[in-house]
């Protein structure tokens, strides 16, 4: 049976994820079979499983840091936020449905037997489990039947740290004050304190660090650097989404929907150095980018009518006129048509007129598509044409389907038995998530656009993006080796809770 350590935060974004990921890094590096696991996450960052499954990509991250491949087990439960009240419940990789929070809420109690059946397939398989908890343990109006924080400890009987985030001032106040609010069950599974995202000189953390084990009874087992790994983030919290500046070279201007999913689509292109990835919510901070990317949604309809209230549709399309490439994926490949049909309730019924960019129409229906798929471009014409034959993969997540107006086929990717996307002049759409991790594909994209600009195109030659990912778990894994006592943390393993 494996032996659990769990992550918990003082507040959202304090850096579970990253310090999970991390820990599973090392443990890989010191020869152990460590597998995370989040027994409810909330994001709108999703992945496809080999088994076609849905789950969070916090814990795709975590599984690839342990290296390993992500199981719809690692994560049982995933909500996704369809509106601010409520949001699409999934359960071991299928939809069952939307629901409204305090609804949720009431049938908590309800999923423990799944959460016990997910966590008990990894304990059966692994040395490690490092689990990640939600938002605060001490969220006193939802701890009544926890199952995600200290609900969570009790089933895995797993030893708790507890991260807090100095960055945003406060940590003192976020530990010592969580630790006050927890239960003294609950406080005696607390084993110890990280202070993360700290600046500066540690020793001037002195007197603030003897304080906290003085008024919690808890070690401080390290204080981490404000970390510069480029590794995916999680949720809409993420700071890559506030970068409003374009930088050197290629820059691309990915539009922040306000129900954004899958952001981490765009990961790929900011590793390639002659591309500036930004994001943009006013039509004033839009400006004359080389490419405009519209990414997915969890809320195509509702966001479909926030761009056009916003402005930044007549922007877009006033640009596209121009002949600025617009690429749309998943939602946003949809919104780029001529109309989104809700017949089935999938959002809450009705239609709405899309940019009418691309010669199709989408029909949501009550199914969702998850695959994952692997194919090549077709033969494409126009801007477009030095993308053909380029090999692509990734998944699709979506509810609609998306049919042509007009005889003309405008396809864009032969998947095998059925094909992809649609494009006309410099506007294109896929459906197709991480379709720029494909190494061949980006890089193509890439040269267009730099021959577009004028701009000598600099391939790098020497890692792919691949190997550039396992470089960034190494190098987080060892700023935790030299921010943690891990001698320590591998003590509270093995002695548990």
């Amino acid at each position: 049976m494996a032996k659990p350590i769990m992550i918990q935060g003082s507040m959202s974004n304090a850096g579970k994820s990253l310090i999970a990921a991390g820990l599973c890094r090392i443990f890989k590096q010191d020869g152990y079979k460590a597998a995370p696991f989040k027994s409810q996450n909330m994001a709108l960052n999703s992945y496809i499983t080999k088994e076609n499954l849905e789950m969070g990509r916090a814990q795709v991250v975590q599984a690839e840091a342990c290296g390993i491949e992500p199981e719809v087990c690692m994560n049982p439960i995933l909500l996704k936020p369809t509106t601010d009240m409520g949001s699409q419940v999934i359960l071991n990789g299928k939809v069952t449905g939307n629901m409204r929070a305090m609804d949720y809420f009431k049938r908590k109690k309800d999923y423990i037997p799944i959460i016990r059946e997910a966590y008990d397939k990894l304990d059966k398989a692994y040395d490690i489990i490092v689990i990640e908890g939600a938002g605060s343990p001490a969220e006193i109006n939802l701890k009544e039947d926890d199952i995600v924080n200290m609900g969570m400890a009790r089933i895995a009987d797993a030893p708790v740290l507890l991260v807090g985030d100095i960055d945003r001032g406060g940590v003192f106040a976020q530990l010592i004050g969580t630790v006050m609010l927890l239960e003294e069950e609950e406080q005696n599974r607390i084993k110890g304190l990280i202070i993360n995202k700290f600046r500066g000189d540690k020793e001037i953390l002195a007197p603030g660090l003897s304080m906290l084990t003085k008024r919690c009874g808890k070690d401080v087992l390290g204080v981490v650097p404000y970390i510069d790994v480029d590794i995916e983030e999680e949720d809409s919290l993420a700071e890559s989404l506030e970068r409003k500046t374009a930088g050197i070279g290629v820059d691309i201007a990915v539009v922040r929907l306000p129900r954004i999913s899958n952001f981490t689509d765009m990961q790929a292109l900011s590793f390639e150095p002659m591309i500036s990835v930004r994001y943009v919510e006013k039509p004033s901070e839009l400006g004359n980018p080389d490419m405009i990317i519209l990414p997915g949604t969890k809320s195509t309809i509702s966001d479909m009518k926030w761009l056009r209230e916003s402005g930044l549709e007549a922007r877009i399309q006033r640009l596209a006129e121009k002949s600025t490439f617009v690429f749309g994926i998943c939602g946003g490949y949809q919104m780029l048509g001529e109309q989104i049909k809700d017949t089935c309730g999938a959002e809450g019924n009705g239609s709405i007129r899309g940019m009418g960019l691309l010669p199709m129409v989408t029909c949501f229906e009550p199914e969702k598509t998850r695959t994952r798929v692997e194919g090549q471009i077709l033969n494409l014409r126009g801007n477009f044409a030095p993308l053909s034959g380029k090999k692509v993969s990734g998944y699709e997540i979506h509810m609609g389907k998306s049919a042509f107006r007009g005889k003309e086929c405008v396809h864009v990717i032969d998947l095998g038995e059925k094909c992809d996307g649609c494009y006309a002049g410099n506007v294109i759409g896929s459906y197709l998530h991480g379709i720029f991790d494909e190494e061949d594909f980006r890089r193509a994209v890439v040269r267009l656009l730099c021959e577009k600009k004028g701009i000598s195109y600099e391939q790098k030659e020497t890692v792919s993006f691949r190997e550039y990912k396992e470089q960034q778990y190494d190098k987080l894994a060892d700023i935790l080796r030299n921010s943690l006592d891990m001698d320590r943390i591998y003590q509270i393993i093995e002695e548990g809770a």
